[in-house]
Parts: C-alpha cells; structure tokens; sequence
C-alpha cells in the first residue's frame, strides 16, 4: 500500500483480519484504550470480554487446538501482561499456535517504572516461542505478519508482540502477509529421502514393532491423521498414542492399544518396554511417558519424525532421526512401504499381536461400580456413551479426571480433545471450552473438572453465560485434591497434607449464579439421566456430581519406574520381569 500510512490500531486490526483472524479473546487496560477505541469502529472482528487475562491465552488455546488456526490474545500493560504467563508457557509445552498481544507504556517511559510497567519481553522471553518490543510504528505491521508465521510455522507455539501506547497511536505503513514473510526462518518442512528410507526398512525388518504418536500430528493438520492411520492399517502394527495425539488414530481400531506412559494401558506399556523397533511420530519422549530413562524399550531400536531438531535425541537416543513435517515424512513413509511393497514378518507379528492380547486381557482399565457411591470412571465411561453419534469436544483440567478422561473416553478424530499436556495447568478447562465453543457454536462443548481445578479460572463461567456458550461442564466432585491426595496416600505415608476441599462453595447456587441451568447427580442410579439432561439442556449447564473420594487412578507407573514396573491396581504390582508370559508377579 504504497505511500498511505494507517494509525498503529488500525494496522493491528488490518493485519489481524488479513490473517484471517475470526476473535479476540481479551480484557482492556489505560495503554491499549486507543487500540479498543479501533476495535469499537468496526465490526468484522469479534472480541470476547474474557475475566482474566490467563483464561484469554487458555481460550484462544483451545480455539486453535480445534481449528488448527492461531488463537488471538489481548492484554494491557504490567498485571494485563503478566497474568499471561501461564497460558503462554502452557501453549509453549504444547505446541500451540497462539499470537498475544500485549500494550506496553510509552517508549520514553519504558525503564523508568511507570505505572503499570512491566519488563513483559524479559518476562516472557522463555514462555514464548519468540517475542517483539516495537519500538516504532514503522515496523508494527511487519512484526505482526512475522509473529503469526512464527507461531505457526515449523513447532507451533505463543508468540507475543509488546506494543507500547505512542506506536499504537502513531502512524506508519501497512504491508500485506506475502511481504512480511521472515527471511531467516525457514522451519524444515519436508524430510531427507535417504533417512525416509532409513525408517522404512527398519521398521519392516521389526518382529516386535510399536507406533507411537503425539501431538505433533494434530499439529500438522488433518492430513497427517490418515497418513499415520494409513501406515498403521498397510503395517498391521499396534498403535499407542500420548495424551496430546489421542484421535489421531482411531480409538475404536483393534490396533490401538491404548495411551503409554504414567497412567496408561498395561498393554501399550508392556509393549512400548518389549518392542525391538519404535516409531516415534510427533511425540517428545518426555518423561510422563518414558519412565526411567535408562530402561525405556530397552532392546528397540528407535525411528524419530519430528519437526522441531532440537527434540532429536533430546531425551532419548534414536537410531534415525526424520526432521520434518509429520504429514509430510508420513506421506513420503507411506508412498515408500507401498512402492516397494513392504510386507512385515507374518509369523512374528501374529505372535506379537497373542503377546499383546494376553497384555489386554488383563482389562486394566476395569472397575467396580458396586455400592451407592458414584465411580469416576462410570461417569465418564457414560459421558462416553452418550456422546456417540455427535459432533463433540471435550476439555479437561488437570487432576485424576484428566487421566480417567484420557482412559474411558475415545476418540476416533483429531482436534477433538484439548487437554493440558506439559505443563499441567489447573484452570486449562473451562476457558479452554469457551474457545472451542466460540470456535464450533453448533458442537456439543463439554469440560471436564473437578472442583479444586474449577475454582482456578471460574471466573470464565460468567464469560460464557454472558456470550451465550452452550458449554457444558461435568465436575466430578470428590472434596479433595484428588492426584495431591493420591501420591500422598502412595508414597507419602497416607499423609493428607493440604488437599482437603471440604467447605467449599455450594456448587449449585454458585452456578446458577453464574447464569448456567445447574444439575446434581449423588448416587449411581441418577448418572445416565444426569449425563443425557446436561447434553440435551439448551444453553451453558453445569453438573455437579459428588463421585469417591478414595478412588485412585490405575494403571500407574511410580516416578522413576520403568514401563514394567507398573502397577495395576490395589495389591497388583508386576514383577521387573523380560518374560512377556509371565505377566503378572
């Protein structure tokens, strides 16, 4: 736009709509005021009074997790930019797409401890993927096109732009997306051919293969879903998935053996230890799913894809290493295995897969629903039910439900599920919900909590009651920090240190309060009609359903453990064994 020069708001909202930007999730401050005076003269652009600015970044998180698009933050200076932090590094551990605009005092004033002024670059220096100061008004609309390729290209991750109120207020060029493009930021994209065919032939050659998937096949679009569900079907291999790549394979396939690591199948565990190859697709190997370090898949030789160099290698030493986009080196991995159609070891596969189902019949996912006190697992085992045959999403916090969630309820698509994976922020769910739900209006949105995570970002309940959000929130109610009270049980001598939550709000009243139509479930006869009434009741709803206090989350494998040192359940421990057939001590 050669020549005309635009007010620094109005290259903001000019740059936000070029990238497609659909809303804002945000909470006003003194310095960004002639930023919203912008936002008020328009009307393409929806902005969301969000409570807090944490509840803001989770929001704009769980947009972008469901739609694979950038979500959008905006903060004022100083307690507005620094109540981000959360959310942005919780994005940051994620992999996810989010662009954070924060105002800043004005430039003559930056370092002199103005009001309201906060170092917010060096703040937030290590909780983004990268972050902007501009200084000149100048510069605005290429740091804003730039900060949106930065975000979502290569890793995806948060990126923040700090503008101060005159660049705001000043004047400068506009520039389009295509003249913005940085030029020393060139992410990998496509594999090396040679280390393509590298994996191929070793994961061939495997009598005991595995295929492990994480969150950065959700990240490379849907695409790389039915890739990986393709070379999982073409291979006959069993297919284990983390906690942020679950959907990326269906869960209703016979080859899917469940979630690895901490609170994971006993079968995926056991293979994941006794495999002799692995592929590892878009997955970390971080240590919620590696266990010890020095016993993970101790006899397999291992195939990494991932995107991001600097993960190779990082936590456990691979034999070959494809640095690269995941639909990409998936599509190349595919073309290659049916080109020089590969056929597995028929004899060693068939018996791998009797290994397995001796693993599954254990049926380590089992529970007992006797007595007159609700199971968290029923609950969530009849949410599952229910929520078959609809367009639905699910969020969680963070806790034992989060993990009862991973386990009973199933997805067979991507983008379906948000969750809280690295950093394990309570507080994700609620606001995460009120982003997909801006995101799908016509879905079924359901988050599930608990009441100790609930109380972190309730707030955001009256942000949707307000914007008319037919969330639904399921929180399982059982008066205590209930992951707290697990290990403390565990592995602190039964010592309930800190973690009751008895006298809290009534949840009810609180609610309706909130403007949500408010339901309760005590017993297990009333589950399944308080399920179906909280799907089917217009609008935002809110179920509080009081579930066992004592119950604890298994499978679990202690920290430090290894992948066969998992425990199953009250008094069943296995046995540190390499003997596939004796499973159990």
């Amino acid at each position: 736009m050669s020549g005309k020069r635009f007010i620094g708001g109005e290259i903001i909202l000019k740059a936000l709509m070029d990238q497609d930007v659909e809303v804002i999730f945000g909470f006003p401050g003194g310095v960004t005021l002639p930023l919203y005076d912008q936002i008020y003269k328009q009307n393409r652009l929806r902005h969301i009074l969000v409570g807090h600015e944490q509840g803001g970044v989770h929001a704009a998180e769980g947009y972008a997790r469901s739609t694979g698009k950038p979500g959008v933050v905006l903060a004022t200076s100083g307690p507005g930019a620094t109540n981000t932090v959360t959310g942005l590094v919780d994005a940051l551990m994620d992999s996810i797409p989010v662009v954070c605009l924060t105002g800043q005092v004005v430039t003559n004033l930056i370092g002199n401890d103005a009001f309201q002024e906060a170092d917010t670059s060096g703040i937030t220096r290590s909780a983004t993927k990268h972050n902007y100061l501009v200084k000149s008004t100048e510069d605005l609309a290429r740091v804003l096109h730039e900060a949106f390729y930065v975000a979502t290209h290569g890793r995806p991750g948060p990126v923040l732009i700090d503008i101060p109120k005159d660049v705001i207020l000043g004047s400068g060029p506009y520039i389009t997306p295509d003249q913005a493009a940085p030029k020393n930021y060139k992410p990998r994209l496509e594999p090396d051919l040679r280390a393509v065919e590298e994996a191929v032939e070793l994961l061939a050659s495997a009598k005991r293969p595995v295929i492990y998937a994480g969150g950065g096949v959700v990240n490379s679009g849907p695409a790389a879903s039915k890739l990986l569900t393709q070379l999982v079907r073409a291979s006959g291999y069993p297919c284990t998935l983390t906690l942020m790549g679950l959907g990326t394979f269906p869960a209703s396939d016979k080859q899917f053996i469940g979630m690895p690591g901490m609170h994971g199948t006993f079968e995926a565990n056991m293979a994941m230890h006794d495999c002799d190859v692995m592929l590892n697709v878009g997955a970390r190997f971080d240590d919620r799913v590696t266990g010890r370090v020095d016993a993970f898949a101790p006899g397999a030789r291992k195939i990494h894809i991932d995107i991001d160099p600097s993960s190779i290698n990082k936590n456990i030493a691979v034999d070959v290493a494809v640095i690269g986009d995941a639909a990409s080196s998936l599509a190349k991995m595919v073309g290659l295995w049916e080109k020089k159609n590969k056929k597995p070891d028929a004899k060693a596969l068939k018996s791998w897969w009797r290994t397995i189902d001796k693993w599954r019949g254990l049926d380590c996912l089992g529970y007992d629903q006797g007595g007159d006190v609700i199971k968290p697992q029923f609950a969530l085992e009849t949410l599952h039910n229910a929520l078959q045959g609809s367009d639905y999403y699910v969020t969680t916090d963070v806790g034992q439900h989060q993990m009862w969630s991973a386990q009973y309820l199933h997805f067979d698509e991507p983008n379906r599920w948000m969750t809280s994976g690295g950093l394990g922020t309570m507080g994700y769910g609620v606001p995460s919900a009120m982003g997909v739900q801006v995101a799908h209006p016509e879905a079924k949105v359901v988050c599930v909590t608990s009441e100790g995570s609930l109380m972190m970002n309730v707030q955001e309940m009256v942000t949707i009651s307000k914007n008319s959000l037919p969330v639904k929130i399921l929180s399982l109610n059982n008066n205590v920090l209930g992951m707290i009270r697990q290990w403390q049980e565990l592995f602190h001598d039964n010592h309930e240190s800190q973690c009751d939550l008895k006298g809290g709000p009534d949840f009810i009243k609180m609610a309706e309060a909130f403007g949500f139509t408010a339901l309760s479930a005590d017993r297990p006869d009333q589950v399944e009609a308080a399920i179906a009434e909280l799907l089917a009741t217009d609008g935002p709803v809110f179920l509080n359903m009081a579930v066992e206090r004592s119950e604890n989350v298994f499978p679990m494998i202690p920290a430090g453990a290894a992948h066969n040192e998992i425990v199953l359940g009250p008094n069943q421990q296995m046995a540190v064994t390499d003997d596939r057939d004796n499973v159990m001590a």
